[in-house]
């Protein structure tokens, strides 16, 4: 039994989001083919406050996650795209904060999205807005994401940002005497480590194949999801990328 799945940036109500991976997914840990004490949404559940963007599967996966909590612990931790915590605390009927050490093992775990460290998304509202419509539109023109992959694994700006999360995530948990951090944010999934400290990020829901953390008795697992045909198959495979134990 896993301690947690860690999921984060499923970004509901943009045109990107992989909705019906998302809902694959909740489906099977609901079935038990994941099984878990708890499910951490680790921040961008939705793109935007606004609702009326929703479409139908979406809503499909808002009351997945509401009808898992009758079954196990969800905590919703705040990112910055999600809006007021007491909208999304309402509407799903979990608890959201802003961060939470998770005790698996011998091992503590930090887990928050990560924004907070983000000084380029404070600092230049317009350029971030401007680079992530362009990053959407890629998305859309090539279904594959290969080309919007590619230009974010080449973009130095993004490349230092990313950087930078990690260096001052990993400072924080050390500081607050945890053993590794989990963040989400840069929709980028990785593992690594810093100053003795271990750093994982989620990945996305925006981008194919989808990515999630697993954690079990101290280690911490980096795994891709794909639910082979978006229009309803439901044949997944899901494969473990990364898994190691936490650092300390």
């Amino acid at each position: 039994m896993r301690d947690a799945i860690i999921i984060s940036d499923l970004h509901l109500g943009s045109a990107v989001c992989q909705a019906k991976q998302v809902a694959s997914f909740l489906e099977a840990i609901h079935d038990g083919e994941y099984d878990t004490h708890r499910l951490i949404l680790n921040g961008d559940v939705f793109d935007s406050i606004d609702f009326r963007r929703l479409k139908k599967s979406h809503w499909k996966v808002l009351s997945l996650i509401r009808k898992l909590s009758d079954k196990l612990d969800i905590v919703w931790l705040n990112g910055n795209h999600d809006g007021p915590s007491e909208i999304v605390s309402q509407l799903i009927g979990v608890r959201v904060q802003d961060e939470l050490v998770l005790e698996s093992g011998a091992s503590k775990i930090l887990v928050l999205h990560g924004h907070i460290f983000d000084a380029f998304l404070d600092n230049h509202p317009i350029i971030s807005s401007v680079a992530d419509w362009m990053y959407r539109l890629m998305q859309k023109i090539d279904r594959s994401h290969t080309i919007a992959k590619q230009a974010k694994k080449k973009s130095k700006t993004f490349l230092r940002s990313t950087q930078k999360i990690e260096a001052l995530s990993t400072a924080y948990a050390k500081e607050l005497g945890c053993d590794a951090v989990c963040c989400g944010h840069t929709h980028l999934a990785i593992i690594s480590e810093r100053d003795g400290i271990g750093y994982y990020n989620s990945g996305c829901w925006t981008e194919k194949p989808c990515h999630y953390l697993s954690v079990e008795n101290g280690v911490i697992a980096l795994h891709s999801y794909t639910a082979d045909d978006l229009d309803g198959d439901d044949g997944t495979a899901a494969d473990t990328l990364e898994a190691q134990p936490v650092a300390g």
